[in-house]
């Protein structure tokens, strides 16, 4: 029987990319999930359009230990909680929740009070995102 930290190092992070609510501008996400291909993880883009539910029934589907939440529309403060609260009735409170867009700094604060990882701003290197998954899974995942 193997644990999860050691099913870890036998395959590479998973990721699920979603683009959730009615924005429907996702260059980012797809560079996103391009830059994480090729820092070695396993990516799966949900594409425009999906609801909560949805990008929470995959992320548990696909066993990832990452989501990641491309939010331009504006709804970060309902978006992010509500993917949160899904994974964790789903029993995987394990799963980060991440992301980026245009979100005000009183709203995440707000949002990482709530359990919601760190968020990203346009502009950031990819570089910084591929750095924050690698040194957050090898902290939170069991070896």
């Amino acid at each position: 029987m193997t644990d999860h930290g050691s099913e870890l190092q036998a395959r590479p992070i998973r990721v699920l990319v979603g683009k959730p609510g009615l924005d429907g501008h996702d260059r980012g996400a797809r560079i996103v999930a391009t830059a994480l291909r090729d820092a070695g993880m396993e990516v799966i883009y949900t594409g425009l359009h999906q609801t909560p539910e949805m990008i929470a029934r995959s992320a548990v589907q696909e066993d990832v230990d990452v989501v990641g939440l491309s939010v331009l529309s504006g709804a970060h403060m309902t978006l992010f909680p509500r993917v949160r609260k899904l994974l964790d009735e789903a029993g995987r409170s394990d799963i980060l929740l991440t992301g980026g867009g245009i979100i005000p700094e009183s709203d995440v604060k707000q949002l990482s009070a709530l359990g919601v990882g760190t968020l990203f701003g346009p502009g950031t290197p990819t570089a910084a995102l591929v750095d924050y998954i690698n040194t957050w899974v090898r902290s939170h995942v069991e070896r």
